[in-house]
């Protein structure tokens, strides 16, 4: 069983993680981030890839907690405080009352995490997404429809961030992602580990319901606005998913979504 802490000042130094955390997420987190809420916290403490560093819980959430947190090692503690020492301790009111501090365990580079994926799939490859809201959407809709892993470049923001994780619904935990580095080249990772690129454009030469999905194919994503690079478009086949005369414009979560469908929907057996 995990150690019960009861904290009643604001100030308590052993809590200084969970501290303005509103501000601290936004600057950096030395490699930890912030989950928030029973179904995140569910995942966290299940994850093989994850680990719960502490947790920070509202006195009266406690007992119905008790047996979500019945198999956390006795070295992570387990902080309880009144809600107004937590809403103290964060700096804004916290009406879910459970938090935690994790941090990730395994970190593969994109070459190792897509040599690892066997069998049939598909992957995402966002590039200079900055939306956190799109990012945790992008999240929570790979894992509805079993995407393997997510390929983030250098220009998008952190799953991890707290927002991100909360619209996920805790999918950020879940699905295996790896960032890219400025000096790899995405196409030819793909390409080496036998993924079909599908760039996402509004320009793009070929309408969905008409683009055949592969037994592995990688879906391309850019920021809502920019989009993809040309020099990424030039070396892949470009999609558009047709809307309405006068109207090209679709929130980028809510496309991952469509398009992971028809993959799923229309992907070789046998």
């Amino acid at each position: 069983m995990p150690a019960i802490v009861p904290v009643t000042d604001p100030a308590d130094p052993r809590i200084d993680a969970y501290r303005d955390i509103r501000e601290r997420d936004l600057v950096g987190r030395d490699g930890l981030f912030v989950a928030e809420g029973r179904v995140v916290l569910a995942m966290l403490i299940a994850s093989t890839a994850f680990r719960p560093q502490s947790l920070l819980i509202a006195a009266h959430r406690l007992d119905a907690l008790g047996d979500l947190i019945a198999p956390l090692a006795e070295d992570v503690p387990v902080f309880v405080a009144a809600q107004a020492v937590m809403d103290g301790i964060a700096g804004f009111p916290l009406h879910r009352g459970i938090l935690a501090i994790g941090r990730k365990i395994e970190t593969p580079d994109v070459d190792a995490l897509l040599a690892s994926l066997d069998g049939d799939g598909d992957v995402l490859l966002l590039s200079a997404i900055g939306n956190h809201d799109n990012i945790g959407g992008i999240f929570r809709n790979a894992a509805a429809f079993g995407a393997r892993a997510i390929l983030l470049d250098a220009d998008c923001c952190d799953p991890l961030y707290r927002k991100a994780i909360r619209v996920s619904v805790g999918a950020t935990l879940l699905v295996p992602f790896a960032r890219l580095a400025r000096s790899e080249d995405p196409i030819a990772l793909l390409e080496r580990h036998s993924f079909v690129p599908i760039a996402l454009s509004p320009s793009g030469g070929t309408t969905l319901a008409n683009t055949p999905a592969e037994r592995r194919n990688a879906v391309l994503l850019g920021s809502e606005g920019p989009g993809l690079a040309p020099a990424l478009l030039a070396r892949t086949t470009g999609v558009r998913i047709p809307m309405a005369p006068g109207f090209d414009s679709l929130n980028v979560a809510t496309t991952s979504g469509i398009v992971l469908h028809h993959l799923a929907s229309h992907r070789p057996t046998g």
